[in-house]
């Protein structure tokens, strides 16, 4: 059914409730004239008139004006599909920066009034944010568990969570340099839509000091949860409606899946370049190899040699994982042993 009445169903509905006898007004109510009540938490109803000994049937919905959708269906789904990006993209972020198995889903998104968003929340770390060029605020939400975790990943510890509600002045730059992480991924992930540039303007660990719209205004949360090698917690992003109010327009899937198959935009290689070369490989020198017998191996003591198969005037190969690129010499510099590129290999 569609959300918008037409004017023609607007009169009909109305003609049939001027002639609905009082056994079809008491089906409005959500029963039928000879059958048991319907279930009041259903949202479409299917209210039988009577009238000149004619029934009609009358489909309608119920509509809560206290908490009015702004979004459709589609436009949500869309909304669901970025941040799945954002979760996948973060995860990947964080991974790499804590140095430990990040993964980040999405558990749900929905659009309820601000107050009852604030309502659900207990205690968590609130980074207020800008997302220029779009007006307005929003909130990262993130619980005290996964905030320690996380600063105690970057101070080089296993990620253990500590039991406390605050954070002090050491702990705040270093949630800060996180969060701005995870700005990356969120930026990468909305590209299709609009290319905004998240910023922090608040950092609080109290709800009622976080004031971005409203009480009744209507907002999206969307709801993550976060885990950081054996330890889980939540984290949500709340985005009021007034933000996303400029882009509805492209919040479609029809929209989202043409911009995405266009050529990557000069912001986007730059960014895919950043975190290429941030990227972190193991690299080895291979000094030869030898064949011995499992007797052999088993007798081997300190102090015993081993014949290579290589020579010394022949170049090592030096390998990027397991692909052998450059040749080179063992070298000294200064008390340290170097190893001196010679040649790549082009092989």
């Amino acid at each position: 059914m569609s959300e918008i009445l037409s004017q023609a169903e607007i009169e009909a509905l109305l003609n049939s409730l001027n002639g609905a006898t009082p056994q079809a007004a008491g089906s409005l109510a959500g029963s039928a004239p000879d059958g048991p009540p319907r279930a009041s938490g259903s949202s479409q109803r299917l209210a039988t008139t009577s009238r000149a000994g004619t029934r009609t049937a009358v489909a309608y919905e119920i509509y809560d004006f206290r908490r009015p959708d702004k979004f459709s269906k589609d436009q949500l789904r869309t909304l669901q599909m970025l941040h799945e990006t954002f979760a996948r993209l973060a995860g990947s972020n964080l991974s790499a920066y804590l140095r430990a198995p990040v993964t980040i889903d999405l558990i749900s998104l929905e659009q309820v009034p601000y107050e009852e968003y604030l309502r659900s929340i207990n205690q968590s770390v609130f980074t207020i944010m800008s997302l220029p060029p779009l007006t307005g605020q929003a909130v990262l939400e993130i619980e005290f568990g996964l905030v320690f975790t996380m600063i105690d990943r970057v101070l080089g510890g296993p990620g253990k969570s500590i039991n406390r509600t605050n954070l002090t002045d050491i702990e705040r730059p270093l949630i800060r340099q996180t969060i701005e992480r995870m700005f990356q991924a969120l930026k990468s992930a909305w590209e299709g839509v609009v290319i905004v540039n998240p910023g922090i303007e608040g950092m609080e660990t109290s709800s009622q000091f976080v004031q971005i719209a409203p009480p009744n205004d209507i907002v999206v949360t969307i709801l993550f949860e976060v885990k950081v090698g054996n330890q889980r917690s939540a984290m949500s992003l709340c985005i009021p409606y007034l933000v996303l109010k400029p882009i509805t327009t492209k919040l479609s899937a029809q929209k989202w899946f043409v911009s995405g198959s266009r050529r990557h935009s000069p912001a986007s290689k730059r960014l895919l370049t950043h975190q290429v070369n941030q990227s972190k490989v193991d690299c080895a020198v291979r000094l030869g190899e030898a064949s011995v017998t499992v007797h052999e191996f088993l007798n081997l003591q300190p102090g015993d040699l081993l014949k290579l198969n290589q020579y010394t005037k022949d170049d090592l190969r030096f390998l990027v994982g397991d692909v052998p690129k450059f040749l080179g010499k063992p070298a000294l510099e200064g008390k340290k042993l170097v190893f001196a590129i010679t040649d790549p290999i082009t092989e």
